[in-house]
């Protein structure tokens, strides 16, 4: 076992601590299990028969998993199980099973160790519904896109047949969905604050974020004989504690409050007193030696935290109670805020939340992997393709990543709806240039049918390869909410040559024709560094170049963290300049939000004239997805800024929730479509712009006698034949949602399905 690394602070206040980086051991520092002399699968196996082929009576851990088997490292069972076996054990996959009965969940027999339960690469009522809450018809990550191949709820459902199945065997949870629900959370499909997954799933552990080293100190722990109960400081990880087990000698910092008086009196110990003149207690000194023993949790108030003398490693912060946030929306906006400031791995503390009697404990972040340990992670033997037992199916999502690399994780974008920080967290981990360049030669001469080209070299967001902050130190004592919002921090190294340096390399390889660029691009670093900005339009843009303003309006902006078009501007003319040097006729793919918190029906019509003026025709829109844990959705939910202290007086953020706020400002993303038109008018007329209806260059829709006049003739608007005459007239195209070849899956997050792993800035 290896407890996450803490530094001493004697009798130092909290406050005036100064943190460190901390170090981990490296992942692959442990003893190998005995079961190493198995060597390694060709697959996983998912069978008894391929068991039997490998020479094994039983598997140490089997995963169970949501999406079908891809052995490709976008996908995290492929990633968990490869990496488990790297470290000794035998992994066995259960793939999509039918929940129905629990027998499908006996086909590889009793682990050994543990079950690893996740919903897959999508949180699986994302993965379900829409964000109008339509049920999708195909699913990405199954067998020919087929769907209803996972229940809702995935991970509880499958935590529910696996106990049926051998009740002794426990279960550790995992993956996106598993992850984003590890305290009480807002849940859009039930619109109510349900209970931590971990309760409701009966786990034993869950493992959040990207779990390698959790999962290798809890399988080695397990392994070694220790009982999962025991499993208690583990980072990345939360558990279930009764109240009467938490541990003693450790200080509270009480957050389940917002409505503190300004003046508080230090708070009496009961536990602390002084002997009597005759002697009757016992004096102080006497019982020095039991303190461990008797002192109980030392709370102190929120308010008090910066003037009270207490351990920083030896204090968690208690949440507003799952009870609490269930019936107050502004305790859970207040309760959001918190986590969000406990981000950061080096200076993080447990958050503790109590859910009736039982306490769900949440340790710190895991600490973020090294270059070499990512290296690793990606050297694993892991066959690039779907398990040969669904034959010549297409799975989807495979098709969309099979000659994609991912060079990084983590995003310190901070945007509000996007819940990469919440599992990846802020500070990027990296590959090295000689790893990404050996999986592009991997891809050339592993994947059937490759004719050259590498369809995306890239990440959460393609251009934050190797970009940290300037300092450790600085960065170990950080808490901001993003590095570049709303300024980009002077501490961030902005300098974008090591990926300028790669694109470079990757395009000198042999039998490499071309290298595109399809993750999202965060044009407010790109600005910073020309070079990069030269390179990347030159050489890896395919005539269009997706990139996210999200909106023209400070007022949503301010509540997405996202720059100005200010910004936008600036890169617009970069990438013309660049574009018209190159001889390219090159176009920029702006993507906007509707129903986004924050936004009134206002904003929305000032983006619809801003589209028409600069003649963007968006053909499918994305609307706000209240995804779990992320702050969109407590100010969704509960009307309040986090991004701000919360109080029941502090600023109300306007959120659009019925159907027909939501159909309305999703209708002002599609000016152009007929069908919109009537409900346009009547909206425009009940918000006093009459003027906005005609057939004026500066009008938005014509009236009723008018519509069949104005309806376009050939090409449907917003379609594939009609793109480039539109990005012609507006230096952009009109597909704003369909996203070709777009990470938008946001670690699972994303309301458009897309390719696994990755996101969109």
């Amino acid at each position: 076992m290896f407890p996450f690394q803490v530094y001493s602070m004697s009798s130092a206040k909290a406050s005036s601590f100064v943190h460190q980086p901390i170090a981990a051991p490296n992942l692959f520092s442990y003893p190998k299990y005995w079961a190493e002399c198995y060597g390694t699968a060709p697959y996983l196996p998912m069978t008894r028969a391929e068991m039997d082929e490998l020479g094994w009576d039983s598997c140490d851990i089997i995963i169970v998993c949501g999406d079908a088997y891809v052995d490709h490292p976008s996908f995290g069972m492929a990633v968990m199980g490869r990496f488990l076996e790297a470290q000794g054990f035998r992994v066995g996959i259960i793939a999509q099973p039918d929940w129905r009965t629990c027998d499908p969940f006996k086909e590889l027999g009793k682990p050994n160790l543990f079950f690893g339960i996740s919903a897959g690469n999508m949180d699986s009522l994302i993965n379900r519904y829409t964000a109008d809450l339509r049920l999708r018809s195909d699913d990405a990550y199954t067998p020919n896109g087929e769907p209803d191949k996972r229940p809702e709820r995935a991970v509880i459902v499958y935590s529910q047949r696996c106990k049926e199945a051998y009740p002794d065997v426990p279960l550790v949870l995992g993956g996106i969905e598993a992850s984003l629900r590890r305290i009480a959370q807002y849940d859009y499909w039930s619109d109510q604050v349900r209970r931590s997954v971990l309760l409701d799933a009966a786990g034993d552990i869950l493992l959040y974020g990207n779990a390698e080293r959790a999962i290798a100190e809890v399988a080695h722990a397990l392994a070694s004989g220790r009982d999962v109960q025991d499993l208690t400081d583990i980072r990345g990880t939360a558990i279930v504690r009764r109240q009467d087990e938490m541990p003693k000698g450790w200080t509270e910092v009480d957050s389940s409050r917002v409505d503190w008086p300004k003046h508080i009196d230090k708070i009496p110990n009961p536990y602390d007193f002084e002997a009597k003149d005759d002697g009757s207690c016992s004096k102080q000194d006497d019982i020095a030696e039991n303190e461990e023993e008797l002192q109980a949790v030392k709370i102190i108030p929120m308010p008090l935290q910066s003037k009270a003398d207490y351990e920083f490693e030896k204090s968690y912060i208690r949440l507003p109670s799952f009870e609490k946030v269930k019936n107050d929306p502004v305790l859970y906006s207040h309760a959001s805020r918190v986590l969000h400031q406990e981000a950061n791995p080096h200076n993080a503390r447990v958050l503790v939340q109590r859910h009736g009697t039982l306490e769900v404990w949440v340790n710190p972040p895991p600490i973020p992997l090294s270059t070499e340990e990512m290296d690793g992670v990606f050297a694993l033997q892991y066959q690039r393709r779907p398990h040969p037992s669904y034959g010549d199916a297409t799975i989807p999502a495979y098709d969309m990543i099979k000659t994609s690399v991912n060079i990084m994780r983590g995003c310190f974008g901070g945007c509000t709806f996007c819940s990469i920080t919440e599992h990846e967290g802020r500070v990027i981990q990296s590959r090295s240039q000689e790893s990404v360049l050996e999986e592009i030669e991997k891809i050339r001469d592993m994947v059937p049918g490759f004719t050259g080209g590498i369809s995306d070299l890239g990440g959460p967001t393609a251009n934050m390869y190797h970009l940290n902050c300037k300092d450790d130190t600085i960065q170990a004592n950080c808490r901001r909410l993003s590095c570049v919002y709303p300024t980009i921090c002077k501490n961030l190294i902005t300098d974008h040559s090591q990926t300028t340096q790669l694109y470079r390399k990757a395009r000198a390889i042999p039998g490499i024709k071309r290298v595109a660029v399809a993750s999202g691009l965060r044009y407010d670093l790109a600005v910073r560094d020309p070079e990069y900005v030269k390179e990347l339009v030159t050489h890896h843009v395919g005539g269009y170049l997706k990139i996210a303003p999200e909106h023209s309006e400070d007022g949503p902006l301010t509540k997405m963290m996202k720059p100005g078009m200010g910004t936008y501007y600036a890169f617009k003319k970069m990438f013309e300049k660049f574009s018209k040097e190159a001889g390219k006729e090159q176009y920029l793919i702006p993507y906007f939000i509707a129903a986004h918190p924050g936004c009134e029906d206002e904003d929305m019509l000032n983006l619809s004239l801003w589209l028409k003026k600069n003649k963007f025709r968006v053909d499918q829109v994305q609307t706000f997805y209240p995804s779990p844990m992320a702050l969109a959705t407590a100010m969704y939910y509960s009307r309040k800024n986090p991004l701000k202290k919360v109080t029941y007086k502090s600023e109300q953020v306007n959120t659009p929730r019925t159907i027909d706020q939501r159909r309305l400002q999703k209708s002002f993303l599609r000016y152009h479509d007929p069908k919109n038109w009537g409900y346009l008018r009547e909206s425009l007329l009940k918000m006093n712009r009459r003027d906005l209806i005609g057939d004026g260059a500066n009008q938005l829709v014509p009236w009723e006698e008018q519509s069949g006049r104005r309806q376009q003739r050939g090409s449907k608007p917003g379609s594939r034949n009609n793109q480039k005459t539109q990005a012609k007239a507006g230096n952009g195209a009109g597909n704003s949602n369909s996203r070709p070849n777009n990470r938008n899956s946001r670690k699972g997050t994303s309301s458009k399905r897309g390719k696994p792993s990755r996101g969109r800035r």
